[in-house]
């Protein structure tokens, strides 16, 4: 009685972040047993945390190689966090009820409307549903399309580094077991020119990061593209630029010296993966300055709502410029696909684009103040947190404890959302309908 007492005096916000520390705790304590590290010894309750938060937040930083320090149980201990993280809390747990054949409460019913970015809350048990089904198909044929180059190369761990891959793509974090076979730290950088890999995450991430209310447009109405709601048109229009653009730029100014087939395949890769997978398969340290911003762009953009991606969302990227287009032609109001956004929705968008600036912006000039090193070095690394990415320039795992609990909060952040802190720790009683008197300020 008491414990459903404390749950109707909290938010659902409050639940869905309570959700999120209640896995990373548990995660943590997994991965501090001596079982879960290569040599029994156990993790420290620091590395144990970041671990954890990374793999819950999909996000793909880490302080210790993946391959090279977990153990096998500790390496699916990650893998399972990864999945729950990337599917979301809730809805994993609602899947699980629903399995058992539980009731699914309206409460539960309004968080997976939410999880999922969901227009409505009717028919969302359904969808709920159809995301687990697909989800785990989508996985499946990832792994089963990387099986023969991962088997060919390791034997009969390739299987299970086809597995973990591809969990890992499709769940957008970043993570991977190449170590101890490929050098630590490595990510796919082995594979750049193999397209059974290649090809397989890439597909992976991007259907993992446009989101499961898009999937539901795509299986409802097939190429009928016209039938999309407006959300999914908005999505895809700008997954396909985002993909497009950089790779173009990255083909013609950063990859050359190699054939036209491999630079394509490097170009392509690390134009989605910053959408927000954390995979790599060129160093980023050889980027020039201007390849280093197009990705801290792109990482801040991150995937789209409602997907296992993070970052500020495609979405609201989209409704900022056409916000900015409705003011350069004096139109009252921003319109995308022949269709007005609210004002409400404007804002939002302007918030998040302000916190997504300040947040990673203020963490870097304390990192390299903390540990003397060049800010954009930190800059990216902390864009590389709250976009949850996880693309590194090699600075992580030698940062101090500050440096790391800083980069733990940006990732918890980036995949809880910045708005879903702020309505959790605002009490909804405090706000009042009396609006003050207007007065003019000139901007611009």
């Amino acid at each position: 009685m008491a414990v459903r007492s404390f749950r109707k005096k909290l938010s659902p916000f409050q639940i869905v972040i309570l959700g999120f520390v209640g896995v990373i705790l548990t995660g943590t304590f997994l991965l501090m047993l001596p079982v879960s590290v290569k040599g029994g010894q156990g993790a420290s309750m620091e590395d144990a945390l970041f671990t954890a938060t990374s793999a819950v937040c999909v996000t793909g930083l880490v302080v210790k190689d993946t391959s090279l320090y977990w153990s096998g149980f500790g390496q699916a201990v990650i893998l399972m966090l990864i999945q729950t993280g990337g599917l979301g809390i809730v809805s994993v747990s609602a899947f699980i009820a629903m399995l058992a054949g539980r009731k699914i409460t309206l409460l539960q019913r309004s968080l997976l409307q939410d999880n999922f970015s969901a227009h409505q809350i009717g028919g969302i048990v359904k969808t709920t549903g159809f995301i687990f089904r697909t989800a785990l198909m989508a996985e499946a044929a990832g792994a089963l399309l990387m099986l023969p180059s991962f088997c060919r190369q390791f034997g009969r761990h390739g299987i299970w580094m086809a597995v973990f891959h591809s969990v890992s793509a499709f769940c957008n974090a970043g993570f991977d077991v190449m170590g101890d076979r490929t050098g630590a730290f490595s990510s796919l950088t082995h594979f750049a020119r193999d397209p059974g890999v290649v090809i397989p995450v890439c597909l992976l991430i991007i259907t993992g990061g446009i989101g499961f209310i898009t999937w539901k447009d795509i299986a409802e109405n097939g190429l009928r593209f016209r039938r999309y709601r407006m959300q999914s048109k908005v999505v895809l229009a700008a997954t396909g630029l985002l993909i497009a653009v950089p790779a173009l730029l990255l083909f013609l100014f950063e990859y050359e010296g190699s054939g036209m087939a491999d630079r394509f395949l490097v170009s392509l890769f690390q134009a989605v993966t910053p959408r927000t997978a954390g995979f790599n398969t060129a160093s980023l340290v050889s980027l020039s300055g201007t390849g280093r911003m197009l990705l801290i762009i792109l990482m801040l953009i991150g995937g789209s709502p409602g997907s296992t991606a993070g970052g500020m969302k495609t979405t609201t990227a989209a409704v900022l410029l056409a916000n900015a287009s409705s003011v350069f032609q004096k139109k009252k109001s921003a319109q995308l696909f022949g269709r007005r956004i609210e004002e409400g929705t404007v804002q939002n968008a302007a918030t998040l684009f302000i916190m997504y600036l300040t947040l990673p912006a203020v963490s870097a000039a304390v990192i390299s103040l903390a540990e003397g090193l060049p800010v954009g070095d930190c800059l990216f690394e902390t864009v590389s947190a709250v976009g949850t990415v996880g693309l590194s320039m090699g600075i992580t795992p030698s940062l101090g404890l500050i440096s790391r609990m800083l980069l733990i909060l940006l990732m918890f952040f980036g995949r809880v959302g910045g708005l879903k802190l702020i309505y959790a720790a605002v009490n909804a009683k405090n706000t009042g309908v009396s609006q003050r008197p207007v007065e003019k300020i000139i901007v611009g």
